[in-house]
């Protein structure tokens, strides 16, 4: 995908294209579609990013909720199930399993939503040290975090769109 084809489209195609890399939530693709034309990807990045950052405060629960639960089973979007598949989730030790799950609702008792962790690059040791970290964090902080995490998520997989010579880790293939 290019940013002038991008332009281009109708809105309807526009949402198609963009409206999954911001997990179940069309809502985001279709808040910048009208301020089209972007000069470039990273400008509409930066519209799709400034359109979640400045939804409602229940809109932006929402797309936290959207979220599934890291290492678990249920519904998830081909995309949450490739990412944690890449990171190594869909294939957990017993007691990793274990952990994980532990982790996962004691977080989200404490917040009140699903912990949320941009996973690419990341191995599952370090996604569980990460969830033990942010649970001694406050409920705002964490509000937030997770927000940003949304974001970098629906950067790697906007890149995949816009970039597809990008490898898993977000490096361009062969650097």
């Amino acid at each position: 995908m290019d940013i002038t084809t991008c332009n281009q489209m109708d809105e309807e195609a526009f949402v198609r294209m963009l409206g999954g890399i911001f997990e179940k939530s069309p809502w985001v693709a279709r808040a910048v579609s009208g301020k089209r034309p972007f000069r470039s990807a990273d400008d509409l990045f930066s519209a799709l990013a400034a359109a979640v950052r400045g939804a409602s405060p229940a809109g932006r629960r929402a797309l936290i909720n959207h979220h599934p639960r890291l290492g678990g089973s249920g519904k998830m979007t081909a995309q949450s199930v490739n990412e944690q598949k890449r990171a190594g989730l869909s294939q957990l030790e017993k007691k990793e399993a274990a952990d994980m799950a532990a982790l996962n609702a004691a977080y989200e008792q404490r917040f009140g939503f699903p912990f949320i962790l941009a996973l690419r690059g990341k191995k599952k040791q370090e996604i569980l040290i990460d969830m033990r970290q942010r649970l001694t964090h406050t409920r705002a902080v964490e509000f937030t975090t997770a927000i940003e995490e949304i974001i970098k998520i629906a950067r790697f997989r906007f890149d995949d769109l816009f970039d597809p010579e990008r490898d898993h880790s977000g490096n361009r293939n062969g650097a």
